[in-house]
């Protein structure tokens, strides 16, 4: 092991193998930055042009960029409300309203600690643990894997604080999206409503980008106003960022524990990065003191998502490396590196090249270093990103979205219809104090919910229910979730025993008579489905339907509205009508915002997705912010073209036709396929 250990490290410190391992970092940097696009696509990329490297730089060149990724992301979500991975979904909660409140510095200095950090932790773990962890993972069947993904749902509770009820049918609206596409076992469509766009179900990217950043771009057009309500650049230092680290320090037991979770579940297959967050952030909701600031810029949320964020790293690495399960999607591409460069992942990682599973852990640990030094140093420029005016801002974070939905989708014009359509969810869902976070916990677990329970059944009847972890993971889901349904089924009590029978129609009451609807229609239409194809939704569909039912008798008997905890805010966002904004402008300006966001999709659905861009930033600029035309102009080209040096020379993407290069095949093969 030493000396194995020896060959790893005098290969890293090869001036050409760390130059290599760098360029990793800073594509890892650029990539985060980049909403929707993810360390899977850039993997993707770049496993490519490791073809003709060696082994050991060409693992430098992976970790090191998956290692910075992480890191990375948090800078759209702090500024913007964006999400750069739906793997700090979570962050945006905190990290957001901190910016609004000119703390940005604060936040990145405590995200950085806390994803350095929870990345030293990942990657210390994944060096002690592989042989130790090794009899234990091959003891985890389908039940257990079906235990986990039960407790993560279990989160729903504390991720909708005063809201139980809300928080749970919205997640089983989640999990009722995730079963949308071809059931594996019989091969009949569920829910497509016969488009070939959603055989393969509802993709995840564009689902995020605007169940978070369509509603946050919205509010922003609706207030009118910068990110930030202080002027964040001015006399800007590291002092904030030295705040943040101090903050790490101060919760340091907080940071530990989130860091165990990200690396323990990261190392659980499917236990994808969109669920380890918001696992991390609802424990620290759960555990902490004081948790009425949670949602509203309480720091301990930033700490828990990202250190877990990051952790979750080395944790996914222990299947790959120790036995060829891949820990998530981008470690199945992982695995295919290792198969080109001759590495057979198993106990040949563990002896013959136990010295690229070394280099494998410093890479992770050099990685996240050099991301860490080129983040805190970068901040002080970025940081003046919040201070930008709204009219400027809009036109490049929606561009980067619609692009970004794409590339992470489908790469279909369908992806840019789910954002918009998704995003008008999360638009009523945030100003109806809906949380949003329960939704996407139950459409990233729903597939793996659905094809555990199937197997567990098969293979061990009902039997499953009394294997002894599995009994374990579902108590703590059972405890998880009976203090939130026992306060609100106790004010729903006091409500009707004030108002008797005087009921009260409102928004909340016709926004849950949708989701009755929802699962009333679909329970109709999975009784022409095949046992196997059923079972599965129509447990779904019952909960669904005797949540919202349930959720519509409290609304209906309310006495008053719950206040609004934080744990309330930290899930759906601060709703405009609480900012002060009546709820006619709210209705004025979040619809012009949406048809500004359905114009850019049609006209590039008519002249191509770049030149639809260059249209937008002018004329968004001009029109709405009543910006120079010298700025308007230099807003467009300058968006379209940061646009086509990243996507099209930088990542070759391939983009969606338009009536013009359908018409004009000549003038589309001339632009280089940008029409």
């Amino acid at each position: 092991m030493l000396e194995a250990a020896g060959v790893a490290l005098s290969e890293l410190a090869d001036p050409t193998r760390l130059g290599i391992l760098g360029l990793g970092a800073l594509v890892g940097l650029l990539v985060g930055l980049i909403p929707g696009l993810g360390g899977l696509t850039a993997l993707a990329v770049l496993i490519p042009f490791t073809y003709s490297m060696d082994s050991y730089s060409a693992m430098a060149l992976l970790i090191g960029m998956a290692a910075v990724i992480p890191m990375s992301d948090v800078i759209p979500a702090i500024f913007f409300g964006v999400p750069g991975t739906v793997g700090c979904a979570a962050t945006v909660l905190d990290g957001y309203p901190l910016a609004k409140k000119g703390q940005a510095a604060r936040a990145l200095g405590a995200s950085y600690a806390a994803s350095t950090l929870g990345g030293l932790f990942g990657a210390l773990l994944l060096l002690v643990s592989i042989p130790v962890l090794r009899p234990l993972l091959l003891h985890l069947g389908t039940p257990e894997l079906l235990g986990f993904c039960i407790f993560g749902l279990s989160m729903v509770a504390a991720l909708s604080g005063g809201q139980p009820l809300r928080g749970m049918t919205a997640a089983a609206l989640g999990l009722l999206i995730a079963m949308v596409g071809i059931e594996s076992q019989t091969g009949i469509e569920r829910l497509t409503f016969g488009e070939l766009y959603l055989w393969d179900g509802v993709p995840l990217a564009p689902f995020t980008l605007g169940l978070f950043a369509v509603p946050e771009l919205a509010a922003l057009m609706i207030a009118r106003s910068n990110v930030s309500e202080k002027k964040t650049s001015e006399g800007y230092s590291l002092r904030g960022q030295k705040q943040g680290f101090a903050d790490v320090g101060r919760h340091w037991w907080l940071m530990l524990r989130c860091s165990w979770i990200g690396s323990a579940f990261g190392a659980v297959p499917g236990m994808g990065a969109s669920v380890i967050d918001w696992i991390a952030y609802g424990h620290a909701v759960r555990t902490e003191k004081d948790t009425e600031t949670f949602g509203t810029g309480d720091i301990r949320g930033v700490i828990a998502s990202e250190s877990a964020n990051n952790a979750r790293e080395g944790g996914a690495l222990i299947p790959t490396i120790a036995f060829g399960v891949p820990g998530s999607a981008s470690m199945a591409l992982l695995l295919g590196a290792f198969q080109i460069h001759g590495l057979v992942p198993g106990p040949e990682m563990l002896t013959r090249h136990l010295d690229v599973t070394y280099l494998i852990i410093g890479s992770l640990v050099l990685g996240t270093l050099v991301g860490a030094t080129v983040c805190v140093l970068a901040s002080g420029y970025l940081v003046k990103l919040v201070d930008v005016r709204y009219a400027i801002l809009l036109p490049v974070v929606i561009g980067l979205a619609l692009i970004g939905a794409f590339v992470g989708g489908q790469r279909a014009w369908e992806d840019m219809l789910i954002l918009v359509s998704v995003g008008l969810l999360g638009f009523a869902m945030r100003e109806l104090n809906w949380p949003r976070a329960p939704l996407l916990l139950g459409l990233v677990l729903g597939d793996l919910v659905e094809r555990y329970l199937f197997i567990s059944i098969q293979i061990y009847g009902y039997e499953w229910l009394f294997r002894p972890l599995v009994m374990i993971l579902l108590a703590l889901a059972a405890w998880g979730l009976y203090g939130p349904l026992r306060r609100a089924i106790g004010g729903a009590a006091r409500g009707f025993r004030l108002r008797g029978r005087s009921v009260k129609f409102g928004r909340q009451v016709w926004f849950n008579l949708v989701f009755v609807v929802i699962f009333g229609a679909a329970l109709v239409v999975a009784r022409d489905w095949p046992l196997q194809a059923r079972i599965g939704p129509q447990i779904v569909l019952v909960t669904g339907l005797t949540l919202a039912l349930f959720s519509l008798l409290v609304e209906l008997f309310r006495g008053e509205d719950a206040p609004a905890g934080a744990t309330d805010a930290m899930s759906r966002g601060h709703s405009a009508e609480e900012d002060g904004f009546a709820p006619g402008d709210i209705l004025k300006r979040g619809g012009l915002y949406f048809l500004w966001l359905i114009g850019v999709i049609a006209t590039a659905w008519a002249i191509g997705l770049l030149p639809a861009l260059l249209v937008y930033g002018i004329a968004f600029a001009r029109v709405e912010g009543r910006e120079s035309w010298r700025t308007s102009l230099t807003l467009g080209l300058g968006l379209v073209m940061g646009c086509w040096v990243v996507f099209d020379l930088g990542l070759s993407i391939v983009w969606p036709r338009s009536l013009v290069g359908d018409f004009f095949p000549a003038l589309r093969q001339a632009l280089g396929g940008l029409v």
